[in-house]
């Protein structure tokens, strides 16, 4: 097993002394040698680190004792190399950008579809009531470029605060079908389908992610790699570096 790893964790919760957190994190995180980064708003944490495994997961189970952040999940790749060149623990107004601050996903989460079901509607080509399945990377052009799934819509959107226009603008393809949102790890996803349920969309969110799907079901109906936000570049459908090593 390759020697660095690396995890991607956010949870929607309410955070009201992220000044007062942002030193101790900074604190536990650099002394485990870790590298990456810590968001920290308002409604949550969003975070990518990368280190030696005992200390990446004694750091996670560490920010569980926290009740605020007990349901954390962490989606877990290596690599041969560390990934990030520094550790940074940043405030945010939001942990992801949409500027449309009624979107609360830690009060409400929309409703989300697991890898082993969606991988199973789209092997039979609609939903367990019947419904066609329609695909939306929520994602920026660029990382769908590198990969998506088979038949994804796709808005050629540039970042995502572009994402409720788009997504008003191409109603009409969405209407009267199952809507699954979906992105790298499920954090603007999970905007996503809260925007477009307000909006009368049924949406449902891929839990997980595309890392989460790749880790459950591997590259079933995923055509191509997943762009992350490190050195690493993309990873393949097994959760392995792709560009970087060539």
């Amino acid at each position: 097993m390759e020697p660095v790893l690396n995890i991607s964790a956010y949870l929607f919760t309410r955070i009201t002394d992220r000044e007062q957190l942002r030193p101790v994190l900074r604190e536990r995180a650099g002394a485990a040698g870790l590298k990456g980064t810590i968001l920290l708003a308002e409604e949550g944490i969003n975070m990518f680190l990368a280190g030696e495994a005992e200390a990446v997961r004694g750091f996670a189970g560490a920010l569980r004792g926290d009740p605020r952040f007990a349901s954390l999940t962490t989606k877990e790749s290596w690599s041969l190399e560390q990934p990030f060149r520094k550790l940074l623990v940043k405030l945010k107004r939001e942990i992801i950008r949409m500027d449309h601050p009624t979107i609360r996903p830690g009060q409400e989460r929309a409703p989300a579809v697991t890898p082993h079901t969606l991988k199973r509607w789209l092997d039979q080509g609609h939903d367990d009531d019947g419904r066609e399945v329609v695909m939306l990377d929520t994602r920026n052009a660029f990382e769908v470029d590198y990969g998506t799934f088979e038949g994804a819509i796709d808005w050629r959107i540039e970042r995502f605060t572009q994402f409720p226009d788009a997504a008003d603008t191409h109603r009409d393809a969405l209407d009267g079908k199952t809507v699954v949102s979906f992105c790298t790890g499920g954090i603007r996803c999970e905007k996503a389908a809260i925007h477009l349920r307000e909006e009368g969309i049924d949406a449902l969110q891929l839990d997980g992610g595309i890392l989460g799907y790749f880790e459950a079901v591997g590259e079933a109906h995923y055509d191509g790699e997943c762009f992350v936000f490190d050195e690493r570049e993309s990873l393949g459908p097994d959760l392995t570096p792709r560009r970087s090593s060539q």
